[in-house]
């Protein structure tokens, strides 16, 4: 019996067939191999299905771009290069996302979510055509990459991608999908989603949206940069033609409308590149660093979760102040910056913050983030302090130059007054209104100079370690280095009568949605009795009305009536900065000047200090000068139609009679001065006036008209309380071209404050070296010719300056914070023992 052959399991080549037919597979095999392989496909379909879950979304497809505003609401700039703002499909027209499906995805209302038909079209096309490739991926597609994903380009990812779109489409209603999608979708400018999109392009609501503006948007989706109308007008209107025509044909808008539509108007792409150009930058970072340190927001808060900041700023007013310091004299030195802060005392809102030119350019806040020294801006401190004490303001003070009240050298001349001009005995009144250095620091040693700096920050002067207020007699002449926006803090307490405000630029912080998300405590907190502020404040008036504050009385109200105004100008050291502090009962407003010795704006560098270089025809610079004229300018516009505000009414303690002649119980309380003083001779009027009870002292005046007759008196009108002193200028009987100057003793001075003080007097100024073992180097050894030697106007005087001792072969360093300063230059150097501050040569 013949064995049965067994079939091999592959049988190939095949028997009995022909040479090309015993190689090809039986219909078995392909059956087999086709539904194997569909199995395969099957199974791992159906496990990659059961294993890919929809992730969470992405963490950035919820930021938005926190916008600040200024106080008019108008914007000012965002903390993130993404600008995006939610929106919801509902609150759109149908045609802003139908515009999106017609161009980008036409079966998007009725796919599963993927598109085999457009995927596979796809494919030829790429597999066809060389030059253009074209993708097959749904809105859904698109939307999972952007939305959960983010980017993918292999084959698993592609396919993971294609499963979330299908559980998506069974999962989602296509109207949250398509409403995901426009919040997410790159529309170039830095704008993601439709509603940044439309800001960004049309300058409008996406809700506002037209038929013709939401075709543009769609059609440059594929390539937002190169569609740009900005960059490319005729290949965008090629692509808005090809959506309007879409949309026309998939029916979501009518013939009439496609044919009536038109190419829209759009907004120019910005070209000029940095938001925080200018002064922007500056509030900005105002603004990040104030809500950063209330410790209620984290830099991701302010970045990307859509905060919407409104500031206290006042762009017309940020705007003037910047115009101000634009328009100083040509001539004045590039190294020189001023400050310019303005604070609501009501709220303590912030309205002007000017602290540099442009912030890409100079980054430091010159306002809030540097320290000037104070100069006679302190006074009032001091003042304040002492009528808490219990001092009042007719009490008086040895108000003659020099003084000899160094605690621990008592033969030692200090301080002087500006001019080393003797005032005699004067009133706290006259004393604030002259800026009198000798009777401050009296002032300020018999009240404790603790007091003084006790005041200080009661009434907004930050304490900083680092740079303390000394307790020292020269602290009054304002030998701390202060941030100008604490001392316009500090001024903004006593214009609101001694309760104080925290200084703010935010006024508030919205959600998206509009609810409130923080607000800062305005709240005033009471300081100091306001008997006490109204008296200061008071005293101050007399800087503007009868001392060197006197350029703020040209500020007036919407009828021309003069503004009733309160300040205090100071000058440092060396006038090496300057200010003018004033107030009305509305605002309160600084202004600082500064020069710096080292600028370089490439680097951001600013350092050191240096005497102001004079400008715009000034002899020097003071706060009297440009700072005092500035702040007048700023203010008109500040206080535009606002009513003239009085200050709280106040009436001064009569005057402490003078010792000579007794008034006799007699005399009146007011009196009215004599209007034919001029003329007279000196003594004629001396009698006339001390026999009103009135005090006098004389100061000598060049003019041609007999010497010793009355040349000129300060007249303010009206009557005058008894027992005030009154200045008479008396000629010499000489004419300016007569005139010799002295020689003013300089000797221990800097020689920055040496060589100011010649330079007031008219004299120029040379230097010479010589080693010395008993006066610090860097001060005035002596002059040639000496102090009193009588020299014609122009005449140059050395200063022979010490280098220190000889053995040492060094200079002993000089001392880095120099004494405070006041009006022309208030202090010499902070090396008095045991009081920390200058020679207080100021009147400012």
């Amino acid at each position: 019996m013949a064995s049965t052959r067994r079939r091999r399991f592959w049988n190939y080549p095949r028997r009995g067939k022909g040479i090309v037919q015993r190689w090809l597979p039986s219909w078995r095999v392909v059956v087999g191999c086709a539904l194997t392989c569909l199995a395969l496909g099957a199974g791992v379909f159906f496990a990659a299905w059961s294993t890919t879950e929809i992730p969470d979304n992405l963490d950035e497809v919820d930021h938005q771009a926190t916008t600040v505003y200024y106080a008019n609401g108008k914007e000012i700039g965002t903390y993130s290069s993404i600008k995006r703002e939610l929106v919801q499909y509902e609150d759109l027209p149908g045609y802003v996302g139908n515009a999106v499906v017609a161009s980008e995805n036409a079966t998007f209302w009725d796919d599963p979510g993927v598109d085999v038909k457009g995927l596979a079209r796809a494919a030829w096309n790429n597999l066809t055509n060389s030059g253009s490739r074209q993708g097959g991926s749904t809105l859904t597609q698109q939307y999972v990459e952007r939305y959960y994903l983010g980017t993918t380009t292999d084959l698993v990812g592609k396919a993971r991608e294609a499963i979330i779109a299908l559980k998506i489409g069974r999962s989602e209603p296509k109207e949250l999908v398509l409403e995901r999608y426009l919040n997410t979708i790159y529309f170039g400018r830095g704008a993601y989603g439709v509603e940044a999109a439309a800001q960004a392009y049309f300058d409008k609501s996406a809700a506002d949206l037209t038929i013709s503006e939401s075709a543009m948007l769609s059609g440059i989706i594929p390539s937002p940069v190169s569609y740009d109308p900005s960059v490319n007008e005729d290949v965008a209107k090629a692509r808005w033609e090809r959506s309007i025509s879409r949309m026309a044909d998939q029916g979501y808008i009518t013939a009439a409308e496609a044919s009536d539509a038109t190419f829209p108007e759009y907004v120019p792409k910005d070209e000029g590149g940095n938001s925080l150009g200018g002064q922007k930058g500056y509030i900005m970072a105002a603004v990040k660093k104030e809500l950063l340190a209330t410790g209620e927001f984290t830099q991701e808060d302010l970045e990307s979760r859509g905060l919407q900041i409104y500031t206290t700023i006042k762009p017309k007013l940020q705007r003037e102040a910047a115009k101000i310091v634009r328009n100083m004299p040509d001539d004045a030195n590039k190294n020189i910056r001023a400050s310019i802060v303005s604070i609501n005392p009501e709220n303590g809102a912030i309205w002007t913050l000017y602290g540099g030119p442009n912030y890409l350019k100079q980054s430091l806040n010159t306002a809030t983030d540097d320290v000037v020294q104070a100069g006679s801006t302190f006074k009032p401190f001091t003042l304040i302090g002492a009528l808490e004490n219990g001092h009042e303001l007719n009490e008086t003070f040895d108000g003659n130059s020099p003084a000899h009240l160094d605690p621990k050298d008592p033969e030692r001349e200090w301080p002087s007054n500006f001019g080393n001009y003797s005032y005699g005995q004067v009133d706290l009144v006259e004393a604030t209104a002259n800026s009198i250095n000798t009777a401050y620091v009296e002032l300020n040693i018999e009240n404790g100079p603790e007091k003084t700096a006790d005041v200080a920050h009661r009434l907004g002067i930050r304490e900083d370690e680092s740079n303390p207020i000394d307790a020292v007699p020269a602290n009054v002449l304002g030998t701390t280095a202060v941030r100008p926006v604490d001392m316009a803090s500090a001024y903004a307490t006593i214009a609101a009568g001694g309760s104080y405000v925290t200084p703010h630029v935010v006024e508030h912080v919205e959600h998206m949605d509009g609810t409130m998300r923080y607000q800062p405590d305005t709240g005033s907190e009471k300081q100091f009795e306001t008997d006490v502020m109204n008296a200061a404040t008071y005293a101050m008036t007399k800087v503007v009305e009868e001392g060197s504050g006197s350029a703020a009385l040209d500020l007036t109200g919407p009828d021309g009536t003069r503004r009733p105004v309160a300040g205090k100008t100071g000058t440092t050291n060396g006038n090496q900065a300057a200010w003018f502090t004033g107030f009305t009962p509305q605002l309160a407003t600084i202004v600082n000047l500064r020069q710096y010795k080292n600028v370089d704006v490439e680097e951001g560098i600013l350092g050191g200090t240096a005497e102001i270089e004079t400008f715009g025809g000034y002899d020097e610079i003071t706060g009297s000068t440009w700072p005092a004229q500035a702040w007048t300018e700023y203010m008109q516009v500040a206080l535009e139609g606002k009513d003239v505000a009085e200050f709280p009414a106040y009436t001064p303690p009569r005057p402490q009679p003078s010792p000579t002649p007794t008034p006799s119980e007699s005399t009146p309380e007011w009196v009215e001065l004599p209007g034919n003083l001029v003329g007279m001779d000196v003594a004629q009027a001396t009698a006339l006036l001390e026999g009103l009870g009135l005090s006098v002292s004389t100061q000598a005046k060049d003019d041609d008209a007999p010497k010793g007759t009355v040349v000129d008196v300060y007249d303010p009108g009206g009557s005058i309380p008894a027992g005030s002193n009154i200045t008479l200028w008396v000629s010499t009987g000489q004419t300016q071209e007569e005139e010799r100057v002295a020689v003013p003793n300089v000797a221990g001075q800097t020689v920055g404050s040496a060589r100011a003080q010649l330079q007031r007097v008219g004299l120029g100024a040379a230097e010479s070296q010589e080693y010395s073992n008993d006066v610090p180097a860097g001060q005035v050894i002596r002059t040639d010719p000496g102090a009193g030697a009588e020299l014609e106007p122009g005449a140059t005087v050395t200063l022979v300056v010490s280098q220190g001792p000889e053995e040492t072969q060094e200079p002993t360093p000089t001392p880095t914070q120099t004494g405070g300063g006041d009006g022309e230059d208030d202090g010499e150097d902070s090396t008095g023992p045991g009081n920390g501050g200058g020679n207080g040569n100021g009147g400012d």
